[in-house]
């Protein structure tokens, strides 16, 4: 349903980005928009403020199409209690809600590295869902700009041809014990629909990887619904547990019903 919703909201942005875009650029880094995003996306929701979900990002990005973001939720796991969905939401985005990641007992943790979109200084809130009904919320704020909006160049039809392609490693560093990280990274364009096109000058319509699904050995270990405000060319760091050799695939969809799948062999 709240897929289904987003699309709707990025078939008219093309409409009323002009108009947005001049109210937004003196925004200040405030909470005045997140009462608001609570309750349109978690209605009848109590959130409680969390210092365990912990939250690392620049105070000042230089760029604000791509800025570093990563949150790691320290919460037990085990198979009836575990954080079960985290969602990023850039309060000050045209499109707030950046992702929604889907972890399970067999991801070992509720924690991810990427990169995100700022169109302006904004907070940027993390709220965990456990299994056992329970929310949270932590944020920080962000100073970026430009990153949702603007002029874009490069090949349009080259873009789209290249979109899909994959690379997935394991970050040994980070190994401990049976969990493991592993770092995925996505060719694709992730156009906002809200960029000018640098010759014509019209707006690129909206084309994002809209859901992410990673299993090991056939098992589900981690899922995210994607949006326009990941930056281009996505790259996700994300934890899973491993006790043995095996295969991590990826499976992607993007907005346009495009499928693209990815694998590697795994050896303990």
């Amino acid at each position: 349903m709240m897929m289904r919703s987003m699309s709707r909201v990025l078939l008219v942005l093309g409409v009323v980005c002009s108009g947005w875009m001049s109210v937004v650029a003196n925004a200040e880094v405030t909470d005045q928009k997140w009462q608001a995003m609570h309750r349109d996306l978690f209605p009848g929701k109590t959130l409680q403020q969390a210092d365990f979900i912990k939250i690392t990002a620049p105070k000042r990005a230089e760029s604000g199409a791509q800025v570093p973001f990563a949150f790691s939720v320290d919460y037990p796991v085990s198979e009836g209690q575990y954080v079960k969905a985290v969602s990023v939401i850039v309060d000050a985005n045209p499109v707030p809600l950046a992702a929604v990641f889907h972890f399970n007992p067999q991801s070992g943790k509720a924690e991810v590295a990427t990169r995100i979109r700022l169109e302006t200084d904004s907070l940027v809130h993390v709220v965990a869902e456990t299994s056992d009904g329970k929310w949270y919320v932590n944020a920080a704020p962000v100073r970026a700009s430009g990153g949702c909006g603007g002029t874009i160049d490069g090949d349009e039809t080259a873009a789209r041809q290249s979109a899909g392609k994959m690379r997935l490693a394991l970050d040994s560093e980070a190994t401990e014990g049976a969990l493991h990280y592993a770092r995925l990274q996505i060719k694709h364009p992730m156009f906002t629909g809200l960029q000018r096109d640098l010759v014509s000058q019209g707006f690129r319509p909206a084309y994002y990887v809209e859901k992410i699904e990673v299993q090991y050995n056939g098992v589900t270990v981690f899922q995210a619904d994607t949006y326009i405000g990941i930056s281009e060319d996505p790259n996700i760091r994300f934890p899973f547990i491993a006790k043995g050799d095996g295969a991590l695939t990826v499976t992607i969809h993007d907005n346009e019903d495009n499928e693209f799948h990815h694998s590697l062999a795994v050896k303990l």
